[in-house]
């Protein structure tokens, strides 16, 4: 049976015991390896309903059961089936023992695979499960690398093999599938870093109801209309008052554009008032584009604080720069004590002072993309990439604030209705992989703040507000999609539109 895609997402460990669980419930492990098995045939079947050749590449746990399974079913159906297998498939034990067994006696053609060997139709990934934690081993990884090159269309069993199913990290290389159909429970690692580009399509077969009594997801899914529906009414007698005053901090000499794209986002997301402290050449061209707003020219020795006391949140970062004047700017924003978001050089100015982030607290929202994330950790890109679930979790704990880590399955620390469980949002393009996208992100977010929205719901709305409009923007095409183009359909999806 295959259903839509969870919410919740597992950790491989908690994954497996789930399956224990199943099993010791009463339903015998080889019955589940069928419904596997039955979940992958009709998800091929679907994908590739002209397709009459397939290549089954085994492994030595249960993937491969999985996968003499998937054999058996091709074969009666009529396709021409060869099995390769890369674990000999004598020292397969339990289940995966039986369903080698019943491929043999169909009579399918299993034999060891080695590189000169044909592949044709569509080829199946049973390699290697969900237990991998470290660099693929030679022979396995010969056989990835010739999957991949075969330029055929690839069905992933579980997850694509080489693939870490709790971070989404490759270990050394991983299979590229096109189709992945993964059991039980949907694995956070399908949905970030490296993951969604080996996935290819996603399809969930949860095989039998979970039991009542289960582990704590890692993550969850987040939804926008149950985000939507935290935020207050607005009540006929409504007046911009009530609705926050957002004082966004930035634009340094030739950096002018991110400040504005900030603060425009920040008016169409619901702000009753909009400043701007920015260089007083961005003045004109900001009030030109945006005549809502309210700005100022500031330098290093201006006195803020007026203007600072009537906030009720600060946006810090869009075009910043790291010179004295960001200094300066930053310094006052971090000691008026209110709601902020920091973004940009903002983040690079504390983390070459990490005395700065004293001043940071649960009503701080930073947004750093993996490289900022990098600088504030003291370790590489490479690093955060690594375990982005870790890097995240440890970026609130260091901080004390809360953190969105962006990127392909962008990770919030703490869903406001459960504080332990990371948020993970699904929506977003490549498209969106060009300048202004963070800025006019820490303008929805400082709105959405400024609007009196608990911290963590004001972020998680945001991002997800924000990577939804990207995707709306992109329907004409994501190359050449601008930040701005998010703007008008970031209006439209917090009015509820879709």
């Amino acid at each position: 049976m295959v259903n839509d895609f969870p919410r919740e997402l597992y950790s491989a460990a908690a994954t497996r015991a789930l399956d224990a669980a199943l099993i010791a419930g009463g339903i015998p492990g080889l019955q589940l390896m069928q419904r596997a098995a039955d979940a992958l045939w009709q998800a091929l079947s679907a994908r590739w309903p002209r397709g009459r050749e397939l290549t089954v590449f085994c492994g030595a746990g249960n993937n491969a059961g999985d996968g003499y399974l998937l054999a058996e079913r091709a074969h009666s159906a009529g396709w021409a089936v060869t099995v390769y297998w890369v674990a000999d498939p004598q020292r397969l034990q339990g289940d995966a023992a039986a369903a080698w067994q019943q491929a043999q006696a169909a009579g399918i053609a299993i034999q060891a695979w080695e590189p000169d060997l044909p592949l044709r139709g569509v080829l199946v990934d049973a390699l290697l499960g969900t237990g991998i934690k470290g660099e693929v081993r030679e022979h396995y990884a010969a056989a990835i690398t010739a999957i991949n090159a075969s330029g055929l269309p690839v069905l992933a069993v579980d997850l694509p093999s080489g693939l870490d199913a709790d971070t989404g990290r490759v270990w050394g290389l991983a299979v590229r599938a096109a189709l992945t159909v993964t059991f039980i429970a949907a694995k956070l690692g399908l949905l970030t870093a490296e993951g969604p580009d080996h996935c290819g399509q996603l399809v969930f077969a949860p095989l039998a109801e979970l039991p009542a009594q289960r582990p704590a997801p890692l993550a969850q899914i987040m939804d926008l209309p149950g985000l939507l529906a935290e935020r207050p009414a607005r009540a006929l007698a409504a007046h911009k008052g009530q609705f926050g005053h957002l004082l966004l901090l930035g634009g340094d000499q030739g950096m002018g554009g991110a400040i504005m794209l900030a603060a425009e986002a920040a008016l169409r997301s619901g702000a009753g008032r909009v400043s701007v402290l920015t260089r007083a050449e961005h003045v004109p061209a900001l009030l030109a584009r945006c005549p809502e707003v309210m700005v100022r020219a500031v330098d290093e020795r201006s006195d803020n604080s007026p203007l600072l006391a009537q906030a009720s949140a600060l946006v810090v970062g869009p075009g910043l720069g790291q010179s004295a004047w960001s200094r300066a700017l930053l310094e006052q924003a971090l000691g008026a004590g209110l709601p902020q978001v920091l973004d940009a050089d903002a983040l690079n100015l504390l983390a070459a002072d990490p005395g700065l982030a004293k001043a940071l607290d649960e009503r701080s929202l930073i947004t750093p993309h993996p490289a900022e994330a990098a600088r504030l950790l003291g370790c590489s890109t490479a690093q955060v990439q690594a375990d982005r679930p870790a890097a995240v979790r440890l970026l609130a704990q260091q901080f004390g604030c809360q953190v969105v880590l962006k990127g392909v399955g962008s990770l919030t620390t703490g869903l406001a209705t459960a504080p332990g469980i990371l948020g993970l949002c699904r929506a977003g393009n490549p498209g969106m992989a060009t300048a202004g996208m963070g800025d006019v992100l820490s303008g929805v977010c400082g709105a959405l703040l400024a609007l009196g929205l608990p911290p963590a719901t004001a972020l998680q709305l945001a991002v997800q507000v924000h990577a939804q409009a990207g995707d709306s923007a992109a329907q004409e095409g994501q190359w050449g999609l601008l930040a701005s183009d998010l703007i008008k359909p970031i209006r439209h999806l917090l009015n509820g539109g879709t």
